[in-house]
């Protein structure tokens, strides 16, 4: 138990704490503010990353320790100088320590030491393509991929387990991979993750445990969060 509070900023409008969050980390206080995004998409994008900051500044006053902007392809959508320029942004709005989802794949994945993954996303052909050429940026090599061509807020919601286990499958078609990543902070992940791990052999990565993981790290890290996954078997 910590009384640590870490603000997240959600999609959602409702600013709601994501459902991994009570279950992962069951004895860390979260915080969240929500930017009202309703469409994953470029425009959608742009039309609520200038909030950023101000959700911020309002987690900060509310007491967090540290802020994460959760929603991973808010921040990979114009690349990693763009990510980095996000971060720098809510740093330098609360003092506090700070990091994105997209920051916490790309974390979490060196990690675990995954250098080739096999990527899994929910999102449209387009933001698909987005996130394939950020983690080019980052030095990571794509061993294959698939995606849902999902851009409804709403609508990822709805995807349940078996439909992220088959779509990493399927991602996971292509040799060469030396994990698996997850993209996407709506998709319930948290089982799928234990399977792949259990029958591929190879680390799996997920946006919202990966983003979980950051968030704690950032201000407690010796706090151990009770997923099975091996990314929560990475020291302190």
């Amino acid at each position: 138990m910590t009384d640590t509070r870490i603000g997240l900023i959600v999609p959602p409008l409702a600013g709601a704490v994501p459902r991994d969050a009570a279950d992962v980390y069951p004895g860390v206080p979260f915080l969240a503010e929500g930017l009202g995004l309703r469409e994953m998409s470029v425009a959608g994008y742009d039309s609520v990353i200038s909030a950023v900051r101000g959700a911020s500044e309002r987690l900060a006053a509310r007491g967090a320790e540290a802020v994460v902007l959760m929603g991973t392809s808010l921040s990979f959508y114009r690349g990693k100088d763009f990510n980095d320029e996000i971060v720098d942004t809510m740093r330098q709005a609360t003092g506090l320590p700070v990091t994105t989802m997209s920051a916490a794949i790309v974390d979490a994945l060196r990690a675990v030491g995954v250098a080739r993954p096999a990527v899994a996303s929910a999102y449209t052909a387009e933001v698909h393509g987005r996130l394939l050429r950020f983690l080019a940026q980052e030095g990571l090599d794509v061993a294959g991929s698939a995606h849902l061509s999902i851009s409804s807020i709403d609508e990822v919601h709805t995807v349940d387990d078996d439909t992220v286990h088959d779509l990493a499958v399927q991602a996971a078609e292509d040799p060469g991979f030396d994990g698996i990543l997850i993209s996407c902070g709506g998709l319930q992940t948290a089982r799928a993750v234990t399977a792949l791990e259990e029958s591929y052999g190879v680390p799996v990565v997920s946006s919202p445990l990966a983003g979980l993981w950051a968030a704690v790290r950032l201000v407690r890290p010796e706090v151990a969060g009770t997923h099975g996954s091996r990314l929560f078997r990475v020291p302190a």
